[in-house]
This record gives structure tokens, sequence and C-alpha cells, in this order.
């Protein structure tokens, strides 16, 4: 043993010094290992940091408390996890039934000091109109309550005529000193004195103040915090008993088991998800330990004379091999632990400007360090891994023919080419098994068809390289003479090749992946009109709606709907089957987009009505102007009448009017969206059916509906009517937490491409300094070296990037079945369509290449990378010792 450790100790100082000699090499050897720490190392941070766990987030929940208690009316009992957030649900509802007091609460809870707080809406006219704000009603002052706002200027309120804003609400017009003007009329509105920021919500308005400031809408909840002693699990049962939720500090921090009642709520995770995970952590491996793998492979060959004259004095190849494994030891020991210290820093600079896209605060800057001591050990056992082939081609090399300067790579063996044939055939029949399974077991076929697919891909490198050569006979100089050059010294340009092809296969299986996730999302997304479109619903005055809107948007259109309103407080039922006996439905869904499901006109169909050809809206309108009415149907139904029930439900009578039952001459009219009207009548046929007619919304177009206009509308029609709302159809939105995932992977490829290419390829030309030391010497211009070795870099990146684009589509498209199929018994319906009946009808896969993400691979990276490598090298290289 100690003569192994003894070995060991010689060679880690050998390969100290020969770090220490060489530099150059070892600082492109350090890049090449800590390039992928560092990425990941930031990516984690950032994610872990922008994640807000239960236990991160109880400052922001509690403030100093101990705990959070909330009763509400007409609940018996409460079984909860140990967040209620995450899942809870009441057990037995009586209208009628009183909630706990506060003197019960205490009791249970052993009599410690509770102070009330009350959260909920606590509307604010603007100049604009009305700002829906949330509010909250506790004494900041009370050391309980400390952390819940942090006051920014100013001072905290210290009556119940005083309030503190966020400075979301004081954009809206407000500063310190002014009387905030609560929307509820004969309210005492009260004073502004300091600006602060809630712990919990940090882009739209919020205002805090004492108990009753505010007089928000608890809707019959009181809640306490609890200045006292530790809650236990044993005390949230029994608050539990008696209708309680409970946030409790200690429950969160030491969470016990969860009720078997509660543990159907918090599943694990699925499948999909897993597949992801795994298939990231595996493409993650193989790429670190390509891209490790061809600094490893020059150093071995600049250190060929070195070993080979050891060889000569006695060494045996083991010893051979320990000197570069110990190389690998030295450079990826500090690469990984350089990489996790850059990643950090670099991690906590892109955190605020992540923060920017959020709408919700980031939770506390949280390095993780057990993730990263498992990133780091990952990257030196990259290292080692990636040393293991060098090690051995130099233990096993001729030392005759290195002494004496011959190099080359010896005739490629066909086992190799054969060999890779066969696993790249495994990864795409593994692909296609984990595709088609439904479980777990499907991520582990697709990531084990990605680790085939690699080393196939990295096996078949060398004939490819082969291929490219016999093929460049058209090319110009340059790129002819680096496509040969690359075929003859394979063994540097191998692991270039493959470290490019790694990166690219990662990137694009991820982004085939984010995509086909995105195209699911939005293929199952309803709109509710027209992309671009505004409308107007709710009941209220529509002509001071209009007025409205046209102030806020001046130059748009603002045409009314009219419709059949709803009763006032009651319900009316429009059933529209066919008139046969079979009475066939129309639609599967529908919706009250327009502000009812059943619109009146004699001509024109509302703005921004989807699902409609052009075909079908001309027979729409041409049947209107003739007295007939329109019903819209996705089943395929054909009919030239239909039966149309109307039933009233009246709020001050429990049982339905009597129906009106009518046979109307209509026109049937498919649509592909499910979200809009179910028909339009005439105004004949309303006045038939006895239905009244009026304006049910408004239709905003003809102009650029930005979110500032739909903010500034919003506000102006909550000052004349909390009933009124405004809704603009963007189409579908991904939401922040997807867009900041999307932005740290993309941003991790970009990294891991350009850098990984540049540093391959630096590496590579590294080594082929003789060859360009030659073409010097016989006159070659400082433009002519330039430009092969740009060519280099052409060949590696375009080769690289090809073969990791047909890799990359192996897990890539797998991938995508079990991540977006879903099965049936789903529908998805867009705000405000009312009404989904579940079909029964599977969904997916989904699948959506990348394109443009593909040719900025193949195209763009390589030529980059070609343009930075020609501008960087060396317009004069020395003569080194000539090849014999």
């Amino acid at each position: 043993m100690n003569r192994w450790l003894a070995g060991w100790r010689l060679s880690l100082r050998l390969a100290r010094r020969d770090a220490l000699r060489a530099r150059g090499r070892s600082l492109l050897v350090l890049v090449m290992i800590a390039l992928p720490v560092l990425a990941v190392t930031a990516a984690d941070v950032v994610l872990q940091t922008q994640d807000v766990s239960s236990a991160e987030s109880l400052d922001r929940r509690l403030g100093a408390a101990t705990a959070q208690v909330t009763v509400q009316k007409g609940i018996e009992r409460i079984v909860q996890a140990p967040d209620p957030d995450q899942a809870s649900s009441s057990v037995g509802a009586d209208e009628g039934s009183a909630p706990a007091t506060e003197s019960q609460v205490a009791t249970l809870l052993g009599d410690p000091r509770l102070v009330e707080i009350r959260t909920g809406e606590a509307d604010v006219v603007t100049d604009k109109g009305k700002a829906y704000t949330e509010g909250t009603e506790v004494d900041l002052h009370d050391p309980a309550a400390r952390g819940l706002f942090r006051l920014t200027s100013g001072r905290l309120p210290d009556a119940v005529d005083e309030v503190v804003v966020n400075q979301a609400l004081a954009d809206k017009g407000y500063a310190i000193g002014d009387a905030l003007d609560l929307a509820d009329e004969g309210r005492t509105d009260p004073r502004i004195v300091g600006i602060a920021e809630s712990a919990t919500i940090r882009d739209s308005p919020a205002v805090a103040g004492p108990v009753g400031s505010l007089h928000v809408a608890t809707y019959g909840a009181r809640s306490w915090l609890v200045d006292g002693a530790p809650v236990p699990w044993s005390t949230v049962l029994r608050l539990n008993q008696v209708g309680a939720t409970v946030l409790s500090r200690e429950v969160v921090l030491d969470p016990p088991p969860l009720p078997p009642e509660v543990q159907q709520y918090l599943s694990d995770s699925s499948g999909d998800v897993i597949a992801v995970i795994v298939l990231i952590v595996v493409m993650a491996l193989i790429e670190v330990v390509l891209l490790a793998g061809p600094a490893f492979a020059v150093g071995a060959r600049r250190q060929a004379r070195s070993l080979a004259l050891m060889a000569s004095a006695g060494g045996t190849p083991p010893q051979t091999r320990r000197v570069v494994l110990a190389g690998a030891v030295v450079l990826g020991g500090v690469a990984s632990v350089l990489g996790v210290v850059v990643g950090i820093g670099l991690g906590r600079a892109l955190v605020p400007l992540l923060q920017q896209r959020s709408g919700s605060w980031f939770g506390p800057f949280e390095v993780p360090w057990l993730h990263l001591l498992g990133v780091a050990g990952f990257g030196l056992l990259s290292a080692l891994l990636a040393a293991v082939v060098p090690a051995t081609i130099a233990s096993r090399q001729d030392v005759v023919a290195v002494l004496a300067g011959r190099r080359g790579d010896r005739k490629p063996s066909l086992r190799s080419p054969i060999l890779g044939t066969v696993l790249l055939g495994l990864g795409v029949a593994g692909a296609a098994v984990g595709s088609r399974s439904s479980d777990v077991n499907g991520a582990y076929f697709i990531a084990g068809a990605a680790i085939s697919s690699v080393l196939g891909m990295v096996l078949l490198v060398p004939l490819v390289l082969v291929l490219v050569s016999r093929l460049s006979s058209a090319l110009p100089l340059t790129l002819r003479y680096a496509a040969r050059d690359a075929a003859r010294h394979r063994t540097r340009t191998v692991p270039a090749v493959a470290a490019v092809a790694a990166t690219v296969a990662g990137v694009v299986a991820l982004g085939i992946a984010l995509a086909s996730d995105e195209a699911q999302n939005e293929a199952e997304y309803t709109p509710s009109f027209a992309s671009g479109v505004g409308v107007v619903t709710g009941a209220g005055d529509y002509a001071t709606y209009a007025r409205l809107v046209q102030r806020e948007i001046p130059g748009a259109t603002v045409t009314p709907v009219l419709g059949v309103p709803y009763p006032d407080g009651g319900f009316r039922d429009v059933s529209i089957t066919t008139a046969g006996s079979d009475r066939e439905a129309l639609l599967t869904s529908y919706g009250a987009s327009f502000g009812s499901d059943v619109l009146v006109s004699d001509g024109a169909l509302p703005t921004g009505l989807l699902g409609l050809d052009t075909a079908s809206r001309r027979a729409a309108e041409a049947a209107l102007a003739d007295g007939r009415s329109v019903v819209f149907t996705d089943t395929g139904v054909a009919a030239d009448e239909a039966r149309i029930a109307v039933t009233t439900f009246k709020a001050s009578s429990k049982k339905a009017g009597p129906a009106v039952r009518e046979r109307l001459p209509v026109v049937t009219v498919p649509v592909s969206v499910g979200a809009g009207p179910q028909a339009i009548l005439s105004a004949d046929a309303a006045a038939a059916l006895d239905l009244p007619v009026a304006p049910v919304g408004l239709t905003v177009s003809g102009t650029s509906l930005t979110k500032a206009d739909e903010s500034a509308v919003t506000e102006a029609l909550a000052g004349s009517s909390e009933a009124a709302s405004f809704t603009v159809e963007r189409g579908y939105q991904a939401d922040s937490a997807t867009v900041i995932t999307q932005l740290v992977l993309a941003g991790l490829g970009a990294v891991l491409m350009l850098g990984g290419t540049l540093t391959a390829t630096f590496l590579a030309l590294s080594d082929a300094r003789p060859d360009l030391a030659t073409l010097s010497a016989i006159g070659a211009s400082p433009r002519r070296r330039r430009g092969i070795a740009a060519a280099y870099a052409v060949v590696v990146g375009m080769v690289g990037a090809l073969l990791g684009v047909v890799v990359g589509f192996i897990p890539g498209i797998a991938i995508t079945y079990p991540l977006t199929s879903t099965g049936g018994d789903t529908c998805s319906v867009a705000s405000g369509s009312g009404y989904c009946e579940a079909t029964g009808v599977s969904s997916g896969p989904f699948l959506d290449i990348p394109w443009l993400l593909i040719l900025g691979l193949v195209v763009v990276l390589p030529l980059l990378t070609a343009l930075v490598v020609g501008a960087a090298v060396r317009s004069r290289l020395p003569l080194v010792a000539r090849l014999v």
C-alpha cells in the first residue's frame, strides 16, 4: 500500500509540474473541464434560489410568529398537509355553523398571545379607475408581524387611519402623504405614511395597515398570528377538529408522516418529469466526459516523448497510465473547484436579472452545497473517465517511433464502425421501446438509448472523418487540407468532434423536448376569440364602458355585442338540439366569452368569432340577414330546423319557471373551436322565444392592444363597475417559471456549445502546431495559416454538429411520447369559456422540431467558431522539431 501511495505521490508531483510548465495547455484543459461544472453550478444556484420551499416561505408568510391559524364559517373539520397551502380539504360542512372563536383557538394553543391578521381584497381608486389591490390588516409594529413587509421609505402606520403601500401601487399615482382613495363608499380614506414592499407580492398593488384601516373582504374568514411556544403537529390536529387550518413553523421545518387522506393530493413526480430529469443527467454525464476527452488526448500527445523516455528507462505501462491519470486528478480537481466557485458567482449575478422577469419574489440566495459537492465530484470523476482512453493509448505507444518523432494514426479498424453501428441501432430500438412505455421504465429505456446512441456515434466518428476527407476533393484548398488533416490525425480530432457532437446532441434533445411540451400546451389551449381582439363583459352600462375604452385607447373600434343576458341573481338555460325525434346535441362545448352563450344579430357576426372559415362566415351572415338563426356544431350534425328550449331560474324562487320551446329554421355552421357561443339568433327568433335582448359585451379591435392598454382599461372599468371585465386574447402564453427554465437551459446550452467547441478546437490546433509551423517554413502566408485554422474549426464544428443533431433526434423524439401524451377525459378551455364536456379522447403525442435552433447549431455556431479561431490564431509560429 505504501509503495502504491508513493507511486501516486510521484505521479501527482510530475502532473503538477507539467501543468505549471505548459500553462497555455493547462489553461485550456481547465476551461474544458470547468466549463460544464460552472454552467451546471450556475443553473443549479439560480433554480434553487428561484424555487421557494415551504420552509423558506415561512418568514414571508408568518413574519416572526410561530404559527398562523385560520378559521372559516361553515367548516366543521379540516384535513391538511403540514403546509396547508399544499393540500387541505374540509370534511363535513354546515353553512350555518359558526367558526371557532378566538378564545377557543387560544385555549387549544395553550393561551399564547394572538395577533389578528386580515388579508383580502382592498380595491383602490386610481387616476384611470380602480385597481384590485391585495390588502393586509395587521399591526406592523407588533414583533410577531416583523418580516411581513419591508419598509423602504417613510414610516410604519401608527393609527387606524394610516397605511403603507408598495411601489407597484405608488406607481399608479400615489405618494407618501396622500390619502388612499378606497373604492368602498362611506369608508374613511387612510393616509399613506410609507412605502413598504410585501414579502410575498412583487409586481402587483399591495397595501397594509392596522386592523380596521382597509375593511378588506375576508368572506367570513378570521386569522391570527401566534406569538408563543412552537405549535406541534398534535396541536395542529386538535385545531383541525374545530375547522381551523394551521401553518406551523415547527411542523413545516420538521414535518410528520402525511395523513392518508392527504397523500392522494401530494403524489410523487410523474413519469414524464422523471424521464426529462434522467435524460438531462445522462446527457450531462456523456457531455462532460467527451468535453474533457480532447484535453487529455492532446495532453497525452504532448507528453508522448516524456512518457517514451520514462518507458525506455524502465517505466512500466501502469506507471505510464498513472502519470496521465494523475494529470486528470490535478487538473480535474482544480477545474472542478474553480468551476463551482465561479459558477456560484455567476449564479449570484444572474439572480437579479432573472428576478425582473418573475412576478413573485425569489427565495433567499441559496447555495446547495450538497448538490455542488456532487457536481464537483462529478467533474473530477468525469476527468478521470475522460483520461482513461488517452492513458491506455499512451501506455501502449511505440517507444521507438515516438522518440524518432514519427506521428500519425493507425489505419482505422472495421471493428469500431461495426460496433458503433450496432450501438446506434440499439439506441434507436431502445428509444422506440421507451417511447411506447407508459410507466417510469420508459424513461430508463430512453436514457439507455441516449448512452448507446452517443457511444455509437463516437465509434463512428473516425469513419465519418475519412468519408468527409474523401468527399472534400471539390472544396477549396484550406477546407480540403483541414478535412484531410482531421482524418489523418484522428487521435486529436475524434475527441474534439465527439465533444461538439455530445454538446449539440444534448441541446437538440432538450430543445425538442421543451419545444414539443410547449407545442402541446399551445395546441391544448382554447382561445376565447381571435388573437388581438379585446372583449368587455359584465352587467352594467355598456355606453359608459364604450366611452371609457375609447378614452383609454384612442382609435380603437368598439362594437356592441347583442345577446341574451342572464337574469339578475338567476340563471337561464338555453338548450339547442336537432328537431328530430333523437334530438342530437350540436356542440360538445361552448362558452360565454362574448358575454352570453346565445347572441342576437340581424346580419353581422361579432368581431373575433373563432372557428369559422370564410364560406361559413358568409353563409351565417346571409342566414341572419334572411331572418334565420345560426347554430354552431362541432359534431358534424347538419339540420335546417332546431328545437330550442328556454328555462329560466329566478333568484326569488327555487323552482324553474315554465319552459319555452320552439322549432325554428336555422343554418348549422361547423366550428373547430368550442369556446364561442352556441347560437346567434335573429331578432324574430329571440322574440318568438320571449328572450330579452340587450348588449352583453363590447368587442375592441382596430389597433394593437398592449398589456398597458389592457391594464388601463381594466382600471377604468373597475372604477365604473365591479362587474365589468376586459380580456384581450393573446394566444397561448408560457408562464414565467417556464420562461425562466427555458432561459436557463438556453444559456447553459449556449455556454457549453460555444465554449466547448472553441476549447476543443484550440486544443486540437495546439496539437497541430508542428504541422502549422511546417506550413510556415515552406512559405505559407499568415493569412493561409489562419484560414486553415478556421477551416479546421469549421470541419470540427460542422461534422460534430451534424452528428450531434442526428443523435439528439433519437432521445429527443422518443421523450416527446411520455412527455406530451395524455389519456382521455381531459379538456382545456380558455378563461371565460364557461362550459366544457370531456370527450374521452386521448391527445398527443406532440412533436415540434426547433429548426431555427438546429440551423444555429449546424451553421451559425461553426462559422462563429471559425471567425474566433481565425482571429485568435498566431500569425507567426516558431519552427518546431521536424517530422521524420
